[in-house]
């Protein structure tokens, strides 16, 4: 993903270039290249936000396409003055330019680009408070855009018409819709789209009181919303399926996923507020909840179900850390049946981890085997170095000697083989 400031320096550039151009082709000798110039500049600006300064730009360029001929381009002048409108709150004004926006691609027989002005039109309308017409634009193109082969963007049409119509209550509908979205944006490969329409599918089956399908769909969402690339989003999905698991009866599941979601700092205050009202709601010990919700499932989806926990460790202060790997240690040692496979599984997780976590989690199994009665210690000791040696040669030997390193430096010998 770019670094926001380097999307700010390539904006800067592409913004004194387009006001060069502008000075450099006067309206009065070179009509099309100063509206290009124009149109070009407003986008940019629209892009970051700077409102004030896009719709002057987008109505000199509408202004010089109409007079000059252009009719295709002068109509998409006119939808990204919509936008514009829309962005800063005029929604009846936007509702009217989207409009003739969509009847002149309409005239022009631009189905894609009448598709997209219909689009954004049923979302000014949905903010009018129009939502019967909302629904008839997002209808028309959703269907435009899907008969043009644009499946990223018939789905995005479909979702939000889906949410609209949960927002009035009419959830059968709204599920049809939602899941037409979130399987076009499965095959388009669209996977910030499938995690909004899984996402607001699971809010509509919540709503119809079928909570195990909504389960199924906000797991599907948190794939689609990775923890390292969309926090807030991974957040906002992982609360609404604590409170899917807690309508499911299974209460381990729901305060693990409502502690996850309160782990990721950037979540919304929102987001937070539903965590931790579940948890008010539902004691139980986090220790607890992690090995019950392991030993109800098959052990080739234990490494997923730690991941997203020891990144929650990882982060949490260095007592609650601790803790946290001493309950595993525990459960580990209280199941010879399955030790070897929790170890491995929890291995797994290990050495995918950034250097400083890495240390952090190998500095705070030593301190924690160490503090383990004699027996208990050799235990650990054999279960993972057993777990370790199923490993390539290279990670084992990092391991190794990350965990030995780290009793050096508590002054005690190395027991990890």
């Amino acid at each position: 993903m770019e670094p926001a400031a380097d999307r700010d320096r390539a904006a800067d550039v592409e913004m004194a270039e387009l006001e060069a151009k502008l000075a450099t082709y006067p309206v009065s000798r070179y009509p099309v290249q100063h509206a290009t110039a124009a149109f070009g500049l407003a986008t940019v600006h629209l892009h970051r936000g700077q409102l004030d300064e896009a719709v002057p730009l987008l109505a000199t360029a509408y202004e010089i396409f109409g007079r000059v001929g252009m009719r295709l381009e002068q109509s998409k002048a006119l939808t990204m003055h919509g936008i514009a409108l829309r962005e800063a709150g005029r929604s009846g004004l936007a509702v009217e330019t989207f409009a003739r926006a969509a009847r002149a691609f309409h005239d022009l027989d631009q189905p894609t680009e009448e598709a997209a002005a219909s689009y954004n039109l049923g979302l000014a309308q949905h903010e009018h408070g129009d939502s019967a017409a909302a629904q008839v634009a997002l209808a028309l193109a959703y269907e435009l855009f899907l008969a043009a082969g644009h499946l990223a963007q018939a789905g995005a049409a479909a979702r939000e018409r889906g949410t609209y119509l949960l927002t009035t209550g009419e959830i059968d509908a709204a599920v049809a819709a939602l899941d037409e979205a979130a399987t076009l944006a499965h095959r388009a490969g669209d996977l910030p789209g499938l995690g909004a329409a899984a996402n607001a599918l699971g809010l509509a089956h919540l709503a119809a009181g079928e909570a195990a399908a909504a389960v199924r769909e906000f797991s599907r969402a948190v794939g689609a919303y990775p923890r390292s690339l969309r926090a807030p989003e991974h957040a906002m999905v992982k609360a609404n399926l604590a409170v899917a698991f807690e309508r499911v009866g299974n209460q381990p599941r729901a305060r693990l996923a409502a502690r996850q979601s309160l782990a990721i700092a950037t979540a919304d205050q929102p987001v937070r507020e539903q965590a931790r009202l579940l948890l008010d709601r539902l004691s139980g010990d986090a220790q607890v909840d992690l090995l019950s919700v392991l030993d109800e499932e098959p052990a080739e989806r234990w490494s997923a179900t730690l991941r997203e926990e020891v990144l929650r460790w990882c982060e949490a202060p260095r007592p609650e850390r601790l803790i946290a790997v001493r309950g595993f240690l525990d459960g580990l040692i209280a199941r010879p049946g399955t030790a070897y496979e929790l170890a491995e599984s929890l291995i797994s997780v290990l050495v995918e981890l950034p250097p400083p976590p890495y240390a952090e989690m190998v500095a705070s199994i030593v301190r924690v085997t160490d503090d383990l009665e004699p027996q208990d210690v050799d235990r650990v000791h054999s279960v993972v170095g057993s777990a370790m040696a199923r490993f390539a040669i290279p990670q084992w030997q990092r391991l190794v000697g990350s965990l030995n390193a780290a009793e050096a430096a508590a002054g005690r010998p190395g027991g990890w083989r």
